[in-house]
């Protein structure tokens, strides 16, 4: 049976895992992985297009992401989340791959569950937990930008305020106090849930994340993970552009 969006050769057969390729067309690859339960990948293939990359399913038993310069972790329910979100897909084949090309420096974004796999294999720091309501939570919420001096948020303006839609049940970051004192000092914080003016704290963390942890970065800053869908917000008709920009600098970065 062929694995999905792949025809016959299938992903990860690409250029034999010997670097990034740009078609003969300019548009850069963008590898998007899907695992069983995967249900933004679509979203993730279409918005990568709209950017005016080439975006490539791979799928999770691929040995390698067909010679692509970057790649996303899509959001949705891998493996049933479970165990935990994103613990099962930690352990396939796939994710040897993402590792080295983040530690050659290739970009990687993890969306929502793309996140929560980043956290299980240690390219982000800290775990989730269970929204602070122990539900599931589905609706925009406001984030303020923290960085904006790295490629993968170069559009961004630091302090800008964007508005993007949450879907999780496991979104509440935490790590352990000298962890968190690790991450403010890195500046490793991304982004904030904050209101529609900036400001931090109270409702407008939606799920209890410690410092109102929305996104990460690592710290060499290719490795960018995010509970708030970009990939859903890149046009009016899609209620807004403000993802737009996120998903740009990815196609860029590839």
């Amino acid at each position: 049976m062929n694995r999905p969006g792949t025809g016959d050769r299938g992903p990860g057969t690409g250029n034999s895992g010997r670097g990034p390729e740009t078609p003969a067309g300019g548009r850069k690859r963008v590898a998007v992985v899907i695992f069983p339960g995967s249900n933004c990948d679509r979203d993730a293939l279409a918005a990568v297009e709209a950017a005016g990359g080439e975006a490539v399913p791979v799928w999770h038993q691929s040995a390698d992401l067909a010679g692509c310069g970057a790649v996303v972790l899509p959001g949705g329910f891998s493996y049933g989340d479970y165990l935990r979100a994103g613990a099962m897909a930690a352990h396939s084949p796939v994710m040897a791959a993402v590792r080295r090309h983040a530690a050659g420096g290739g970009a990687v974004l993890g969306i929502c569950n793309g996140f929560q796999m980043l956290l299980e294999i240690g390219l982000l720091p800290g775990a989730m937990l269970m929204n602070r309501t122990l539900r599931f939570i589905c609706r925009d919420v406001h984030l303020r930008v923290e960085r904006d001096d790295l490629p993968l948020l170069k559009h961004l303006r630091r302090g800008h305020v964007l508005r993007l839609p949450i879907a999780h049940k496991e979104g509440n970051w935490f790590a352990a106090p000298d962890v968190v004192r690790q991450v403010e000092a890195a500046g490793a914080v991304a982004l904030r849930y904050c209101n529609e003016r900036g400001e931090i704290g109270g409702e407008a963390n939606p799920n209890g994340a410690i410092n109102a942890v929305a996104g990460l970065v690592n710290r060499e800053g290719n490795v960018l993970g995010m509970m708030p869908h970009p990939e859903r917000r890149i046009s009016a008709l899609l209620g807004g552009s403000d993802g737009a920009a996120l998903i740009r600098a990815l196609v860029e970065a590839a």
